[in-house]
């Protein structure tokens, strides 16, 4: 399984985490990790192809928003929580808050 690149806490950009998370699957994405802890690729319920999906989660991977851990021959998918506070302290909280209960 190929080694996937993270951004460093101090090169993730606001400007690209909010872009990320201007698509309604993503934040649907976010919303679900926020819910679970981390989910495996396969498990995510977003009205997405496969091949879609895996798009989304590269955009909000690359953004800085999720971490991907390989397992096994599974990969999981959690948010960022800590980095992110970190680096924007009560943005994803807020986020999280939000579209946790809605409709995305």
């Amino acid at each position: 399984m190929r080694a996937l690149q993270h951004p460093a806490v101090e090169d993730i950009r606001l400007s690209a985490v909010l872009s990320a998370l201007a698509d309604p699957v993503r934040l649907r994405i976010v919303a679900e990790l926020a819910r679970s802890g981390g989910i495996v690729c396969g498990q995510f319920d977003v009205p997405v192809s496969m091949s879609t999906l895996s798009h989304h989660l590269k955009v909000l991977r690359e953004a800085g928003v999720l971490r991907v851990t390989p397992q096994g021959s599974y990969r999981t998918h959690e948010l960022r929580r800590e980095e992110m506070e970190q680096r924007f302290p009560g943005v994803l909280e807020s986020i999280t808050r939000a579209v946790s209960g809605t409709a995305v």
